[in-house]
């Protein structure tokens, strides 16, 4: 098989990479300072952001592409955007350009967010996590037991839209980014372009097992690189995955040996191939 590796941004799988890899360095630790070197990304950081210092972290968890740090006082969410990336730092790294935002430990290590793009997000929220509105309107998580195979099908009726714009929609299901949703649908020979409301139950049903195949197996993969989120050097912990149609247009198909097609789909490049996707 000819593949092309692709360093990948931030999708979900990439997101819980990180939070596996930051969580045991975490947890049970207090946050002892907080250091702004850019007070805007996405969005303004809010100075309540404070509030978490002297704070015990009680969890490290992830909804969709918002990882979140819990503390009795309030949660911190922390989005990385198209270029973001978090490491463990120790205290006498000096930060280099784009490390926007520390969050130091009790236990000498720093938390330090790198976003050179300034597309990622840290805010602060003291009500349930559930009710952030970026967070309380989101689909099921499609690793979790909310998502069943019949979720795609029923939400699917009568939509004219692109399906693969219809499984990117985190209002239908979280973290289906635009890399893994023409992976999924390569996997399940469904053209990426095919309006959502006429794609078959059956095939809904394969597309769905299909998906959590693809992100499961990406998340197994990042698991090698977690020791990254250490590393003195600063690299992020993603990885190159080798994909079987994302960034391939024009390289012949690793089932058929027709040429992989790109066509813009939402305004994002969608890959697929014209002959084993109908």
């Amino acid at each position: 098989m000819n593949l092309t590796p692709v360093i990948l941004m931030p999708e979900l799988p990439e997101v819980e990479t990180t939070c596996r890899g930051i969580r045991p360095h975490l947890l049970g630790q207090t946050i002892t300072a907080v250091t702004l070197r850019q007070p805007k990304l996405r969005w303004p950081i809010p100075a309540e952001l404070m509030t978490a210092v002297g704070q015990a972290i009680l969890g490290v968890s992830r909804r969709g592409k918002y990882l979140l740090i819990e503390t009795a006082a309030g949660t911190i969410l922390i989005h990385l955007g198209m270029s973001g990336s978090l490491r463990l730092a120790e205290a006498h790294q000096q930060a280099a350009k784009h490390d926007h935002v520390d969050i130091a430990l009790g236990n000498g290590k720093i938390l330090r967010l790198h976003d050179p793009r300034r597309f990622g997000a840290v805010l602060w929220w003291t009500g349930p996590i559930e009710d952030h509105p970026l967070l309380n309107k989101l689909g099921p998580e499609p690793l979790e037991a909310g998502f069943v195979d019949q979720h795609l099908w029923q939400l699917s009726g009568g939509r004219k839209q692109a399906v693969k714009a219809f499984i990117m929609n985190g209002h239908i299901v979280v973290g289906v980014g635009n890399i893994y949703a023409s992976e999924s649908l390569f996997r399940a020979g469904i053209l990426p372009h095919r309006q959502a409301g006429r794609v078959s139950r059956q095939r809904y049903l394969h597309l769905s097992r299909v998906i959590r195949e693809v992100l499961t197996e990406a998340i197994a993969q990042g698991g090698t690189t977690l020791q990254d989120f250490t590393n003195s050097d600063g690299q992020p912990g993603y990885f190159a995955q080798e994909l079987l149609v994302y960034g391939r247009e024009g390289q012949p198909c690793v089932a058929c040996t027709a040429n992989i097609k790109m066509k813009v789909i939402g305004q994002r490049a969608s890959f697929y191939c014209p002959k084993c996707q109908t």
